[in-house]
């Protein structure tokens, strides 16, 4: 692809004491990771495009319509010669423990425990961006970005020596492992680039191998279509029916090919007060989310990642989840389900009333048949009938 010429640059005054400057800065506004790259198109920015075409970004539509800013960014910020690519730790130490003598209880990923990270990353990065500014003594231009953006965030830090892309597709520090987040903050200076790292993992495949639902195709490429962070948070329509039984108990994300990777090990928590656990979000208690209301649902979700499944999304992963756990005492609550007033959620719920197959389910089944008027959540219940039919746990 032909790229128009860049226009020129703020050339500051001695770019290594002001590269080592910048990042001191980083570091003091929390950023533990920092490191600067050139602006350029991303090294594997094919391979990207091959990903999309092979359609393993599902119903992400707006990867396809960020295409080309992702994997050309003189096109779109042809003023830009630098990006800071900051990083900030996220993992906290709470063990993945989900089982509790008589309370059904979920999974959700650790860094949706605590505040959403995005406003409070781009806050710190403005700050940076204006101490830049006052040091430099001129107008630089400058653009900030948190997951949001069209940004290969990985492919960036990477580049700025933050660390090297595992085969679980994740950006992994040889000292922080991955539980981090990124940012980027593109600038309008000619800034010294850090030398990259290289890539660390040899021979392990536990991530791949750790996958309950064999989403990795191969070493580094991710079929997102079967990845439980997919399904769980960026899908907004019914589960796959097959792929149901092997979500498990994850309501919201998931870290298994981050669980079992060696260089998360012995990682240092992280001090920072927003990404502790809210209340409840470490192994949530199922039963009482499906109680949520719309109301409830944004009152106790405020300023969390998790608001972005929306309710519907939630409670239809609560439903899924509860129907692989099993657990008897979830079924009158399954049973309200079926009347909510989404029929996404009244759908799975069912689908887990089929798996939990109780004489109690089958019969709040088959009066719910008879008032369903969605035609997908009709074909649903009319399956979980079945299933309960053929159900061990069912009674004649």
């Amino acid at each position: 692809m032909t790229v128009k010429p860049r226009e020129l640059g703020v050339v500051a005054p001695h770019p290594e004491r002001l590269a080592r400057a910048i990042k001191e800065e980083a570091r003091g506004l929390g950023f533990e990771l920092v490191g600067i790259a050139s602006v350029e198109d991303p090294p594997h920015e094919q391979a990207f495009a091959d990903w999309l075409q092979a359609g393993y970004s599902g119903e992400m539509a707006y990867m396809a319509r960020t295409e080309q800013a992702r994997r050309h960014p003189n096109i779109w910020m042809p003023w830009a010669r630098s990006v800071v690519s900051v990083a900030m730790r996220y993992a906290t130490p709470f063990p993945r423990e989900t089982h509790d003598s008589g309370v059904p209880r979920g999974w959700i990923s650790r860094y949706a425990w605590g505040d959403d990270y995005h406003a409070m990353m781009e806050r710190r990065l403005e700050s940076l961006l204006g101490w830049i500014r006052g040091a430099v003594g001129g107008e630089v231009q400058g653009k900030v970005y948190v997951d949001t953006g069209p940004v290969l965030e990985r492919e960036v830090a990477v580049r700025a020596g933050i660390g090297w892309i595992g085969k679980n597709t994740l950006l992994i520090s040889p000292k922080h492992g991955s539980y981090f987040f990124l940012g980027e903050l593109f600038v309008s200076l000619e800034l010294p680039a850090e030398q990259p790292i290289r890539d660390r993992c040899g021979s392990c495949d536990l991530c791949l191998k750790a996958c309950p639902t064999d989403a990795f195709v191969a070493p580094f490429r991710l079929d997102a279509r079967r990845c439980i962070s997919y399904l769980t948070i960026e899908l907004k329509g019914s589960i796959p029916t097959e792929i149901r039984p092997l979500i498990g108990d994850h309501i919201f994300g998931c870290d298994i090919c981050q669980d079992v990777c060696p260089y998360n090990v012995n990682i240092v928590a992280s001090n920072e007060p927003a990404y502790q656990p809210r209340d409840g979000l470490h192994a949530p208690a199922l039963i009482p989310l499906l109680a949520l209301d719309d109301e409830s649902f944004r009152l106790r979700f405020k300023g969390s990642p998790i608001k972005r499944s929306k309710r519907r999304g939630l409670l239809r992963n609560v439903a899924v989840a509860l129907g692989n756990i099993g657990a008897e005492e979830s079924v009158p609550a399954l049973v309200k389900a079926l009347s909510d007033s989404e029929p996404l959620v009244r759908s799975h719920a069912a689908w887990a009333l089929g798996r939990i197959g109780t004489t109690d389910a089958r019969a709040a089944l088959e009066d719910a048949r008879t008032r369903e008027t969605d035609p997908d959540a009709y074909a649903e219940i009319a399956q979980a009938i079945i299933a309960c039919a053929l159900s061990p746990s069912h009674e004649p």
